[in-house]
């Protein structure tokens, strides 16, 4: 019993063929289809990859390498009958494209180019395969390459190469390293001669304000004294001052030395004393009778 209907899924969609001769795309859900005359062909619109096996190819500067890489697609709904209309075999059409376009993107780029700019490949090998699927309704989303390999030679230059660039880079950091500690001693060693000359120069500047500070109380002390001295002079008399020259000069004729230096106003001090002498002399004479 032939059954006259289909059920498309969401991510399908029905190329639809009656006697041979294409009528429509139908789908998704509950489709219905005149037994015997028609015929359909389900498209899946759901994202999908075709991996490509390792390829050999040459680059610019004649280096021989080998890769292999992942092609993204999708069928667009819109055209989705081009994929089965325009293709037989989509997925092996595209696949034989991709490998020709890789050997020809790949021989423009030399080999420095080609291990250090995969996101560059990947993005004009999409664009050249898009060009080409496009007619068939196919959508290119991404290409990635997934390994390339270059010849043992190279290898072992590149291996030999970022040895070097590793020891390299070990040395100048060790440098730096070296340069930055002898900054941090440098700078500790300044900063602990600045607090030092601070430390002495606040001694200092202590030591001179004490002395300053004892100059002015002695000053003062001696200030002091010499008022008192110098009130306690003006009250006495000059008989009280010459007294205390003789007594000194009791004290000086006790002492051992032989010789003594007078000042010349020691003989005005003995002045007033020798008057006194004559002047009772003379009282004395007065009141003998004659």
């Amino acid at each position: 019993m032939l059954i006259p209907f289909k059920i498309i899924r969401q991510y399908e969609r029905a190329v639809g063929f009656r006697l041979g001769k294409f009528i429509g795309l139908r789908g998704p859900g509950l489709t219905v289809w005149v037994p015997i005359a028609d015929d359909i062909r389900r498209v899946d619109l759901r994202e999908a990859f075709v991996e490509i096996p390792r390829q050999n190819a040459i680059t610019k500067d004649n280096a021989p390498i080998e890769i292999d890489f992942l092609i993204y697609y999708k069928v667009m709904e819109e055209v989705a009958e081009k994929s089965v209309l325009y293709v037989q075999d989509f997925r092996g059409a595209l696949s034989g494209i991709a490998t020709t376009s890789l050997r020809a993107v790949i021989g423009d780029i030399p080999l420095d180019d080609v291990l250090a700019k995969r996101d560059q490949i990947n993005q004009v090998l999409r664009v050249k395969l898009d060009e080409v699927t496009e007619r068939w309704g196919i959508k290119i989303t991404a290409v990635e390459i997934k390994e390339i390999i270059p010849p043992a030679g190279i290898q072992q230059a590149m291996n030999r190469q970022m040895a070097a660039e590793r020891e390299r880079r070990a040395v100048v950091l060790e440098a730096e390293g070296k340069r930055q500690a002898s900054i941090t001693v440098a700078e500790g060693e300044k900063a602990a001669a600045i607090l030092k000359a601070e430390g002495d120069r606040q001694s200092a500047i202590l030591r001179a304000e004490g002395s300053r500070q004892a100059a002015i109380l002695n000053a003062e002390g001696f200030s002091a004294a010499l008022d008192k001295i110098n009130s306690v002079a003006i009250t006495a008399d000059f008989k009280t001052m010459s007294l205390q020259y003789f007594q000194t000069l009791k004290e000086l004729g006790a002492s051992p030395s032989t010789k003594y230096i007078f000042p010349m106003e020691f003989t005005s001090l003995l002045e007033p004393f020798l008057r006194m002498g004559n002047n009772q002399q003379t009282d004395e004479d007065r009141t003998v009778p004659r």
